[in-house]
């Protein structure tokens, strides 16, 4: 599992808080710096992201098999890290790049720049997008903003910022669109996780004994609060692991498209859904869900990509990522049979916390193949 602000830039963040669009709750900047843009500023953090195959050769491939969308043109890098992709838009003929980073990995991003002879055409600038001014409109906006899930981590909301700022009429988003998907899946996650929950539960209830015996206050009045938040943080809480295609037990369904070029902050401060998923297996247990995305490079109607580019995070033997995929564990597992449908209603939502991490409503309503009702059930999960 990657750490708690751990995200998906391409190295680095220019994001603040927001793009000056108003959100759910006052943000606290230097909070906001402290838990997530700090984590950014490790060269250390810098590697495990650009070793990422998958990642830098969607962002690779997109660039250098669509150099018209970049030659002789001006390009903004939001989130530059290291400078991968500003190095890399230079390189396929970028008149001017602007990279932005808000952390001190700026200072390293200029270093690389100047290593690689490319001072003359990228500037780095130091600060959140929100904040910083250019001289100029730009042609193409890149940038890797994705988190966990697609939307954790809130950081679209700074290039939607940037795009509504600096983004000429005619210019295009690098990735341009944007997918959810969410499946059914069977995991021995279950079985470990109810084993925590369980391991927690007997340790309690050593420790309420010890301070019985010992000190003379009886605690088991809190077991039942005890328990209620153990099974709130051990079970409802969304893990990140990489799942086996095989332990995928039911049709993948989108629950989110999104076209970078006119995205609203507003529709994805909460994101609704109802999808239909069907079995396909037989005798197979229902274990919880998991979800991922996928990005593409398409460039847009006016000007197309010469060579579309997909980057996807989907259950995949061959072609893992960092990412991996999203997964929703229930306590109790549901036996269930091929042909079964699963109508699924997801609500997804920033923590009023933090409005970088998500919380996420998930109801569903298990009809047999025949169309007579099996189950039903109701949870929350915290994508922290």
């Amino acid at each position: 599992m990657r750490s708690a602000y751990n995200g998906g830039a391409m190295g680095g963040r220019a994001a603040g808080t927001g793009g000056g669009v108003k959100s759910s709750a006052p943000v606290d900047k230097e909070v906001d710096y402290a838990n997530y843009f700090c984590t950014y500023s490790f060269l250390y953090h810098q590697k495990d992201m650009l070793s990422d195959r998958v990642r830098m050769d969607a962002y690779f491939n997109a660039v250098f098999e669509n150099k018209h969308h970049f030659a002789g043109k001006t390009v903004l890098d939001v989130g530059t890290g290291s400078g991968i992709l500003a190095i890399w838009s230079a390189q396929a003929g970028a008149r001017k790049v602007y990279a932005v980073e808000a952390t001190s990995m700026a200072d390293h991003a200029r270093a690389l720049v100047k290593a690689n002879n490319l001072e003359h055409v990228v500037e780095v600038i130091q600060g959140s997008v929100e904040d910083i001014s250019l001289p100029e409109k730009v042609d193409v906006i890149i940038s890797e903003w994705m988190g966990y899930f697609l939307l954790r981590e809130s950081m679209f909301d700074s290039v939607i910022c940037a795009r509504d700022r600096w983004l000429k009429p005619t210019g295009v988003m690098y990735p341009s669109h944007a997918r959810m998907w969410f499946a059914p899946i069977k995991s021995n996650m279950a079985d470990r996780k109810k084993s925590d929950l369980d391991g927690a539960m007997a340790d309690w209830d050593n420790f309420s004994d010890e301070i019985k015996t010992y000190y003379g206050v009886d605690m088991s009045v809190l077991t039942k609060p005890f328990a209620e938040e153990q099974e709130k943080y051990f079970i409802q809480t969304g893990m990140w692991n990489d799942l086996n295609p095989l332990q995928v037990i039911g049709t993948p369904t989108i629950v989110k498209e999104m076209d970078c070029l006119t995205a609203t902050v507003s529709e994805i401060e909460e994101v609704k859904c109802n999808v239909t998923s069907v079995i396909n297996g037989q005798n197979t247990r229902l274990c919880g869900f998991g979800g991922w995305f996928d990005v593409h490079f398409r460039g847009r109607k006016e000007d197309p990509a010469q060579q579309e580019i997909e980057l996807t995070t989907a259950p995949s033997e061959q072609h893992c990522t960092h990412w991996g995929q999203q997964v929703f564990i229930m306590a109790d597992p549901i036996n269930v049979g091929e042909g079964d449908h699963l109508n699924l209603g997801l609500v997804m939502s920033r923590s009023k916390e933090n409005h970088r991490l998500m919380e996420v409503e998930l109801e569903c309503e298990i009809k047999e193949a025949s169309g007579n009702p099996k189950e039903s059930f109701k949870k929350t999960y915290f994508i922290e």
